[in-house]
């Protein structure tokens, strides 16, 4: 009987979201650390004569230029699809928009098995981006898990079980990256370095692709509550405040954009160029570091969950956005002095709470508008930052190409400032909001 009820257990849990979760950020994990090895090792002999560089500068520049380009391929491609599998979802086909990415996920970490294998061109991992793209990534990915995920409980339970897949999510990364290292330096005359790590991600993701189509269940659960929304591209509003204003505070709307394009394109380009920066001297990371620095970013995102529990209880929206900033540009300023690997953790230590501004930007940026306005606003400032994507992804490469004989963490420095220029658009708004709350109390009295 026991036994039974444990078996049965086990199945209920095995058809919900949280192991497609947990089995696609493994296998994302073990293939961002592989990836990046094999860029590492083939620029080892890259060659830029009109440039005069030096081997290692010229090895730079070869995996920096190749990260530019699939970076703005897998974020920018998926926008049109991950609307249309949105769509789609919505009429009620919900594995849709998780079925397909996870299609894109496969073929592309197949595709760089490929690669190391049979020795295929680097360049074939471009194709792969492109077919990646196609299906929706990770714009169509994370929508569809999270509305599977709110259908699946009540209004009530709605937040725990959010917070429950967004932590499954960390925790996997985290885990994922701290193997991920090992797994790629197991090595014997039968099998590359490389090939028992890609093998365990494709593995990975086949099992996650089998899962969302056989066994994932799509479930509403009944509400006797006012009932949420739940659309991947809401109709008439989304993420809708408690008590929406009757009006746009458009002056308000303009701040929290730019202050969010500013922040985003500080990260970005930081994080962007980290992986660049690591596998050169005097780091010169080995696959097995690599791993554990991925980890330690993967720690940022549970120790800034953690934070936004701690610190909404006591300071506003506003203070816990500048706060979050000051974590990330303190954080990446000390980056642009590591010399040594204790150094870059002592960096990351400092950007405990560098994911908080990203999300709080959103919610508050939903409270300035009516709620028939909130999935349109919100919708827009994703847009805006796909394609500030255009900008920044380019220019700190390009940046980070000329200066890497006087001062390589330079571009670390100019995301640093970048960050603290977002910080004061926020602030105006956190004064302006101030004076809204004075005169709404004179006027009571």
């Amino acid at each position: 009987m026991v036994l039974s009820s444990l078996c049965q257990t086990g199945f209920t849990v095995l058809r919900q979201i949280e192991p497609v979760v947990v089995l696609e950020q493994l296998g994302s994990t073990l293939f961002e650390t592989a990836l990046l090895m094999v860029v590492k090792d083939r620029s080892v002999n890259a060659t830029y004569p009109d440039a005069h560089l030096s081997r290692e500068d010229s090895q730079q520049k070869a995996i920096t230029d190749f990260y530019m380009a699939y970076n703005l391929i897998i974020r920018l491609l998926p926008i049109l699809p991950a609307l249309l599998l949105a769509r789609l979802g919505d009429r009620g086909w919900r594995r849709a928009p998780i079925v397909v990415p996870m299609s894109g996920y496969l073929l592309s970490r197949l595709a760089l098995l490929l690669v190391v294998v049979f020795r295929l061109p680097l360049e074939v991992m471009f194709g792969a981006a492109v077919v990646f793209g196609l299906s929706g990534g990770f714009c169509a990915y994370w929508p569809g898990v999270m509305t599977l995920a709110s259908l699946g409980s009540t209004a009530t339970d709605r937040s725990k079980v959010m917070m429950k897949v967004e932590l499954l999510y960390g925790a996997a990364g985290l885990v994922g990256s701290l193997v991920s290292g090992h797994l790629f330096l197991l090595y014997s005359f039968s099998l590359k370095h490389g090939i028992v790590l890609l093998t365990v991600s494709a593995l990975l993701h086949l099992l996650c692709l089998i899962h969302s189509i056989f066994l994932l269940q799509v479930k509403q659960v009944p509400n006797t509550e006012p009932e949420d929304n739940c659309h991947l591209i809401p109709p008439a509003y989304s993420e809708a405040p408690a008590e929406a204003p009757l009006g746009k505070d458009m002056v308000n709307v303009v701040l929290l954009f730019a202050a969010a394009m500013l922040y985003n394109s500080a990260v970005g380009g930081a994080i962007d160029i980290l992986g660049s920066f690591v596998v050169k001297e005097p780091l010169n990371w080995s696959a097995t570091q690599v791993g554990y620095g991925n980890a330690a970013g993967f720690m940022i995102f549970l120790t800034s969950f953690v934070g936004v529990m701690v610190f909404r209880r006591c300071v506003s929206d506003v203070t816990l956005i500048l706060i979050g900033m000051l974590s990330f540009a303190s954080g990446i300023y000390f980056m642009s002095f590591v010399t040594a690997t204790y150094m870059f953790y002592i960096a990351r230590v400092l950007n405990l709470f560098a994911l908080i501004p990203m999300p709080t930007i959103r919610s508050l940026l939903s409270q300035q508008v009516p709620a028939s306005s909130c999935g349109t606003i919100l919708t827009s400032l994703q847009l805006a930052l796909k394609f500030a994507g255009l900008a920044y992804i380019p220019a700190f490469t390009k940046i980070y190409q000329r200066t890497l004989d006087w001062f390589p963490g330079f571009v670390f420095t100019l995301s640093s400032v970048i960050t603290v220029l977002g910080m004061i658009p926020i602030s105006i708004v956190g004064c302006r909001s101030a004076q809204k709350r004075q005169y709404m109390r004179i006027q009571g009295n």
